[in-house]
């Protein structure tokens, strides 16, 4: 029993050092992948952002508290609309007192237009009736005293002073005559019409800033950026809303300065937006770069594009994913990028031939983003290993196997 248990080890200790042998002798297994006829488009690949072709930037004109704001941003407005309003009290409150101080000054040229204020007038009026009176009577006195004189009826002291008394009287006429002519001088016309242009001006000012205070839409458009809320404050200047057209835009895309080479003015542009899933926007590069400017880590140029927009769901401002497309090759032998390596500075493939694979050198063209277009070197269905932890020489067997 011992010896038939012990042959019957010996044979499986055999029978796996012979499986063993043959199966570390087996050629190893690589995948494959097939070259194949196919349309290739060579992209560059990047992002952007999105800007309105044509929009201007509506700012305060005046300093103020935002009273109310009238719009939302995607609405469209027409030109001349209302935006948004600031507040007016203190404005209104310093109209209210010009006008009235127009009305005072108005009140007061009238009457220095008729010589005087009124109380003064009549007194000085009054006056001159009395000094006539006083004059008539001392007149009449006299008259009578000189025929009595002349009668020896009335002495000449009386005669005389009569008369002064008539002079008298004609002397304060004279006087108060005077007074009322000099009551109002060219001096006091001068100043109170400079003082009626200051308040009209201040009227003026009141106006315009109250109608400052109604901020407006130049033009009609869509208003895709609103900077403004309630009770802020603005300065003037600051911006209040920015209104454009959106069914055209205009996007910078940042090109690498290695792939600016391959861009073109007139190349078909693809923009994609993560917000909006499985929509694309197509549009032409429109503008090549005139510097490179830095963004982030990368030296870029800024590519101007132009797409459409006609349902306006792209909106300004938008971080956007783009693909210019380069070049096109149809029906253009293609094989996967990973299929493609270098040895001894030379690009091309380990090719499959019967049961060995063989070096092939490949000219090589564009490149899409998986495939890489092959020029010379390579038949239609080719097969060509991809990588793989064997190391491959040519000649090489090898059990193909799908990648």
């Amino acid at each position: 029993m011992l010896k038939y248990g012990a042959g019957a080890l010996l044979l499986a200790a055999v029978a796996l050092g012979g499986w063993w042998y043959v199966k570390s002798n087996e050629p190893p297994q690589v995948a494959f992948a097939q070259a194949e006829r196919m349309r290739i488009e060579s992209v560059v690949a990047t992002n952007g952002k999105v800007e309105p072709l044509d929009w201007v930037t509506v700012r305060a004109e005046r300093e103020g508290l935002i009273g109310k704001v009238l719009v939302t941003r995607g609405q469209n407005v027409a030109a001349g609309q209302l935006l948004a309003t600031l507040e007016t009290r203190e404005a209104r409150a310093a109209l209210a007192s010009a006008e009235a101080r127009v009305a005072q000054i108005k009140i007061e040229i009238d009457t220095l237009a008729r010589g005087g204020k009124a109380p003064e007038f009549a007194e000085i009026d009054g006056s001159l009736r009395r000094a006539k009176l006083d004059r008539d009577q001392a007149a009449r006195e006299a008259e009578t005293l000189e025929r009595l004189a002349a009668k020896r009826a009335a002495t000449t002291m009386e005669l005389q002073e009569a008369k002064d008394r008539v002079a008298r009287a004609e002397a304060q006429m004279a006087a108060l005559t005077t007074r009322r002519g000099s009551l109002v001088d060219v001096g006091d016309r001068a100043g109170a019409q400079a003082r009626l242009k200051d308040a009209e001006a201040a009227v003026r000012a009141a106006q315009e800033r109250l109608a400052l205070a109604s901020i407006t839409a130049p033009r009609a458009g869509v208003v895709y950026q609103v900077d403004v809320r309630p009770g802020a404050f603005l300065t003037a200047g600051a911006p209040v809303a920015s209104i454009g057209q959106v069914d055209r835009l205009r996007v910078l895309v940042y090109v690498d300065e290695p792939e600016l080479g391959r861009v073109g003015v007139g190349l078909p542009v693809s923009i994609t937006w993560d917000a909006q899933a499985g929509r694309e926007w197509k549009g032409t590069v429109e503008k090549l770069p005139t510097q490179i400017v830095p963004f982030g880590t990368r030296q870029v140029g800024e590519v101007v594009c132009l797409i459409d927009n006609p349902d306006q769901l792209l909106p300004p401002g938008a971080n956007i994913n783009a693909s210019i497309r380069a070049q096109v090759v149809e029906n253009a032998i293609a094989v996967p990028k990973e299929a493609l390596r270098r040895e001894n500075g030379i690009a091309g493939a380990y090719v499959l031939d019967g049961s060995v694979v063989r070096w092939k050198p490949l000219k090589i063209g564009i490149a899409s983003v998986t495939r890489i277009e092959i020029r010379e070197g390579l038949a239609d269905g080719a097969r060509l290993a991809l990588p793989t932890d064997v190391k491959l020489t040519d000649g090489l067997a090898v059990t193909p196997t799908k990648p």
